[in-house]
């Protein structure tokens, strides 16, 4: 914001979401009052070093950083703050005098300040004592949509619109004539409610659900800092983990290497149902992946979680709930939290009807584990599907149930600094998910046509650098994990390379007819 920007504010005055405050040394105890009414009520600015009137006083330019850590620091306080609202700090130059904008976002809670509740009510902040009316404070925050929180000074620039032609097909193949199809970036980001008009701010631009969907990966870490996704697998290794994956990017391509991911270390089993041929795992996964993308609140820094135990799955994710408890199927109610994402991810086939997934859950997890899922919602949701592990490649206790991914005790582990310094090193995004997942039943028969010049490809890449990961090579070789995987695997197994050292920190070796191997 400059003064161009500032000065028809000051002319208006204060009222619900804008507020004048003198600031001297450091912001007196009402400015935190005012935090707080906002972040009750539809957010707002304050304008520290400008009066009552609209006159611009101005703070004092050499204490400017010491108001902007105290204003952090009390926020943060939770001795004065129940919950620690979230604020952003902006300078602006105006007639030759300082003014700090201070802009508080409505947040996911009601929150009190010295255990005191605090609303908006035009242009003041009113002490709320009423167990009423606290109430209905609460029933508004239900109605408040983060996702809806318009930027309007992003542009199509931030975007990643080269995902656009994929989101079209993905809809026609759930949709046959799906509308999007024939309409251009921007008619599609309307049509999906990505870009519009908040009527709360009267603001038009694109708004958080377009960010999290489709933005590119540094607009996303600017505007949700917090936002990622944990994928930890921790079976042998209890003490850290086997195997992790960090995710940042879009929600599209953050569901595809998930849902690739957790595939890879999870047992598949069949089940007929009618005459289709189904698979629980997948299902179960897509549901867990999806869930972890639509219903999270991304304005809370608690991270996503999607963690492979010993006991099963578990997923973790930032809740805006209405309910705290287990749910029940017999009585769950569901409630979307963020409507313009589930919408779209409906769109494009990567989840059903609100309430479909609760549903699947419980209808999949039973031929899969032998078990019912566990659901807690809360201010954190909690999901837990209990896993079968598999020995011999059938499922303990069924022998009728085919295993297609027990996993293989000598892959790499994947040190995490390892993956921070090589932020490409993570598992292949959309395209070549979807390529995975295609049940082609001239695959086996493609791939053994075309080994031979994929192992050469890994021969020279283990030339020039014995210590390279499977993710290291199938960035390189422009393929996914799990087919640069098999590339390896055949080689070992074929004595023509060998491991020497930890998985996590050795090296490959080529072995010649007159070498033997010490694995």
């Amino acid at each position: 914001m400059d003064a161009t920007e500032l000065n028809p504010i000051l002319k208006r005055g204060e009222n619900i979401s804008v507020e004048f405050k003198r600031c001297g040394v450091q912001p007196e105890m009402d400015t935190f009052e005012t935090v707080c009414s906002f972040n009750n009520r539809f957010g707002g600015s304050i304008y520290l070093g400008v009066l009552n009137d609209g006159t611009v006083e101005g703070v004092d330019r050499g204490q400017a950083i010491a108001i902007e850590r105290n204003l952090v620091n009390v926020v943060g306080n939770p001795k004065l703050f129940n919950v620690a609202p979230a604020i952003e700090t902006e300078r602006i130059e105006y007639d030759g005098k300082l003014v700090i904008r201070v802009w508080v976002p409505a947040g996911p809670a009601v929150v009190s300040f010295k255990h005191v509740i605090y609303d908006r009510v035009a242009d003041v902040d009113r002490r709320i004592t009423s167990e009423t009316q606290i109430a209905q404070m609460h029933i508004r925050k239900q109605n408040h949509f983060s996702e809806q929180r318009v930027y309007r000074y992003l542009k199509p620039s931030d975007f990643r619109f080269d995902l656009l032609p994929r989101v079209r097909k993905m809809a026609a193949l759930k949709t046959p004539g799906h509308p999007w199809a024939e309409m251009d970036d921007m008619e599609l980001m309307r049509s999906a409610d990505l870009y519009g008009v908040n009527y709360d701010t009267g603001e038009e631009g694109f708004n958080l659900a377009a960010v999290m969907l489709l933005g590119k990966d540094e607009v996303i870490s600017r505007i949700a800092p917090a936002y990622k996704t944990d994928v930890i697998v921790r079976r042998e290794n209890l003490d850290r983990y086997d195997d992790r994956l960090i995710v940042t990017t879009n929600l599209i391509e953050a569901q595809a290497q998930i849902s690739e991911f957790a595939k890879w270390y999870l047992p598949d089993r069949f089940m007929l149902e009618g005459d289709q041929t189904v698979s629980p795992r997948d299902i179960i996964i897509r549901e867990l992946v999806s869930n972890l993308m639509i219903h999270r609140e991304f304005v809370s820094p608690y991270p996503a979680k999607f963690l492979i135990l010993n006991d099963g799955i578990h997923t973790e994710n930032a809740s805006k709930a209405i309910f705290q408890g287990q749910l029940a199927i017999t009585s769950f109610k569901p409630v979307s939290k963020n409507p313009f994402i589930a919408k779209f991810f409906r769109n494009i086939g990567l989840a059903d009807e609100l309430g479909s997934g609760m549903r699947n859950l419980y209808k999949y997890s039973k031929p899969y584990s032998g078990k019912d899922p566990v659901l807690d919602d809360g201010d954190v949701f909690e999901a837990f599907v209990p896993v079968r592990w598999v020995e011999g490649g059938t499922a303990e206790g069924d022998a009728t149930i085919r295993d297609e991914t027990a996993r293989d005790p000598n892959e790499t582990v994947h040190d995490l600094h390892e993956q921070e310094n090589d932020p490409d090193e993570t598992v292949n995004g959309l395209h070549e998910q979807e390529n995975e997942q295609v049940n082609d039943p001239h695959e086996q028969e493609y791939e053994q046509v075309q080994a031979p010049s994929r192992e050469q490809l890994i021969l020279d890449l283990i030339r020039e650098n014995p210590a390279i990961t499977y993710h290291g090579a199938a960035d390189i070789l422009n393929v996914s994990y799990s087919t640069v995987r098999r590339g390896f695997q055949a080689l070992r197994e074929s004595g023509t390379i060998e491991r020497i050292g930890s998985d996590r920190r050795g090296t490959w070796r080529i072995l010649t007819p007159s070498q033997p191997s010490h694995e």
